[in-house]
């Protein structure tokens, strides 16, 4: 019997972390560090529940990976614990990423505390104003404090406006026996400027802003971490200073330091080692950057990626530095070839700023005097990325374009 593809592989694998889930960006510990003024200040707010009154509404900010989402789980679970009957309050949390709709976020409410299966809110079929209704009376029947975490609130404004911000910021005027309290979450300081103004006013009764880790408590975090999955010698010495550094530097984005501790160990396991060193984490870095950047380019738009293949197409013809108006010209050539219709080149100029945003592409503004000024652009992704947007399906008819070479004149 032939030995099976993987055999090899586990016999090579040598198991250096005890247990990944706590390298997980998921895992909640049962200590936050450098969050304890963050977490009491929560927890002051919300008391008042315990009291049968309603806990103020609060907007929290803060970058990626500052801790948001982890503090509100762990107050979740505390919450629980002093009430783990739910006389007093009910705590629900929904991830707006991935609900974010009106009817899916009333119908989460709504289904997270309608206890009989039969009465529950279908997925589809009812009008907003029926879904809106039922839960409301399902929660006024609670006679509770029912306190709503919505994680992520901007992607939910963003795709679906502000109508479920506005009607659960007004429910408490229609609840006798119940009350609402609103926890919203959010990566983007600016997203309330859109608001409407009566939502706005509602939902800024409280306000915190989670500031980026710096390195000394990122080496804090990944040190509690590692005591717990990883046995002793395993790490380098400067293994976790170097993890915390590089996350600090770039972002103070906790989450990436976790992940560059776990993909450091996982390659150093992968490729037999008994110790994580300096040189995993490099290679942790490096593919932690590659895999981020695919997953930002299969999130943009069709017109997105037509403009950013337009990009690519003059980096093939060795113009590594172009114009808004290079770019255009190609983008016009490929929006005829992927037969859609193009923008014009102001709503180009508008998404080549978003790309650079997001550091698929370099664009700083060159001033030519009276002449003007334009945008002068330069590809900021490996060929690897290039080449996984060139193969995906929405560009197959450009499989046999080739861009035109450059003449000039003598």
């Amino acid at each position: 019997m032939e030995e099976s593809i993987f055999k090899k592989h586990i016999e090579k694998r040598n198991r250096l972390v005890k247990n990944k889930n706590i390298l997980q960006t998921s895992y909640l510990p049962e200590e936050l560090p450098h969050r304890t003024a963050e977490i009491d200040s929560i927890a002051t707010i919300i008391a008042t529940a315990f009291s049968g009154d309603k806990p103020s509404n609060i907007m929290i900010f803060g970058k990626p990976g500052t801790g948001k989402t982890a503090v509100m789980n762990f107050i979740g679970n505390e919450l629980k614990k002093e009430d783990p009957d739910e006389h007093s309050c009910v705590y629900i949390y929904i991830n707006c990423g991935v609900v974010d709709t009106q009817y899916g976020v009333l119908l989460n409410i709504g289904n997270q505390i309608i206890i009989d299966f039969e009465k529950r809110i279908p997925f589809a079929g009812w009008s907003i104003e029926k879904v809106y209704s039922e839960m409301r009376n399902y929660i006024d029947e609670q006679r509770k404090i029912v306190i709503v975490v919505l994680d992520e609130l901007d992607r939910l404004v963003h795709k679906s406006s502000d109508d479920v911000l506005y009607n659960l910021s007004k429910i408490n005027e229609d609840l006798k026996y119940s009350k609402l309290s609103l926890i919203g979450i959010s990566n983007d300081l600016k997203f309330m400027e859109f608001l409407d103004p009566r939502v706005k006013s509602r939902m800024s009764e409280e306000k915190m802003v989670f500031h980026p880790y710096d390195a000394g408590q990122l080496e804090d975090i990944l040190r509690s971490r590692a005591k717990a999955a990883i046995e002793d010698g395993i790490l380098d010495a400067e293994v976790i200073p170097y993890c915390a550094a590089l996350a600090a530097r770039d972002t103070g984005d906790a989450r990436m330091a976790l992940d560059l501790l776990r993909i450091s160990a996982e390659i150093a396991e992968r490729s037999g080692e008994n110790i994580v060193t300096r040189a995993h984490v490099r290679s942790a870095k490096n593919k932690i950057e590659l895999d981020t950047t695919s997953e930002v380019i299969k999130t943009l738009t069709q017109q997105s990626k037509t403009v950013l293949m337009s990009i690519i197409y003059n980096t093939k013809r060795d113009k590594k530095l172009m114009t808004t108006g290079d770019v255009y010209s190609t983008y016009e050539e490929l929006c005829n070839i992927l037969n859609i219709t193009p923008n014009t080149q102001r709503r180009i100029t508008d998404l080549i700023s978003e790309l650079d945003m997001l550091g698929i592409v370099h664009a700083r503004v060159k001033s030519f005097g009276r002449a003007g000024r334009t945008k002068e652009i330069e590809l900021s992704i490996p060929d690897e990325i290039c080449k996984m947007l060139e193969n995906e399906e929405s560009m197959s008819r450009l499989k046999n374009y080739r861009p035109p070479t450059q003449t000039r004149l003598m």
